[in-house]
């Protein structure tokens, strides 16, 4: 069973479709105890971080997500959802973040506006982790995007993955039990489907 973590501000649908496409088991939720028992959770993210945060920690899910984390079991966040693993963004000045990874969260810089800010739409993959999500993933993949915020990890360590838009933009990562991607799995078709099945492995331990 895969919790959807509902916490008021997220596009659950489109999310718990893919899932059900795939045979997964899942339940939209906004319990602790839900989410604790979970075989694996799912943040997905819409809005701005301020927003998100705050609905967060009205709802708990913040200390229900440090919990869920800190028990070892696989962990995705989608979109915003990858935003908010880190200590802040510089959409949201003083809001604090949830603090499990290290990076700056800042806007997509847009010289001489050559560039649509926000980035919306198909870009290709630099993978750099084949294991984990990436499992039987072909390089290069194309993925959908939406986002005017980017994330810059501290440690390239825990980077999996990598797009060009004007920069070099960190949208994957994968550290432990923690996996995240800036693009949208669920919009991203046959690849995308793949990597859900892909976390759905590792939390059914296969």
């Amino acid at each position: 069973m895969i919790a959807v973590i509902d916490y008021g501000a997220g596009n659950l649908q489109s999310v718990v479709k893919a899932l059900n496409f795939i045979g997964c088991d899942s339940i939209v939720t906004d319990k602790k105890e839900d989410i604790l028992h979970a075989d694996g959770a799912i943040l997905p993210g819409v809005g701005s971080f301020a927003d998100a945060m705050s609905c967060m920690k009205n709802s708990g899910a913040d200390k229900a997500v440090l919990e869920f984390v800190n028990s070892g079991k696989p962990f995705l966040g989608i979109c915003l959802g990858l935003q908010l693993l880190f200590d802040g963004s510089e959409e949201s000045p003083g809001v604090q973040g949830l603090g499990l990874l290290k990076g700056s969260i800042t806007k997509i810089p847009n010289q001489n506006n050559t560039l649509k800010i926000p980035h919306m739409g198909w870009n290709s993959l630099d993978i750099l982790k084949s294991d984990g999500i990436f499992k039987n993933i072909p390089q290069n993949p194309y993925v959908y995007f939406v986002h005017s915020y980017y994330l810059k990890a501290e440690s390239e360590s825990i980077v999996a993955a990598r797009t060009t838009y004007g920069i070099d933009i960190d949208v994957a990562v994968q550290y432990k039990n923690i996996f995240a991607t800036q693009f949208h799995p669920e919009k991203s078709g046959a690849v995308g489907l793949q990597i859900l099945r892909n976390f759905i492995d590792i939390a059914k331990g296969d």
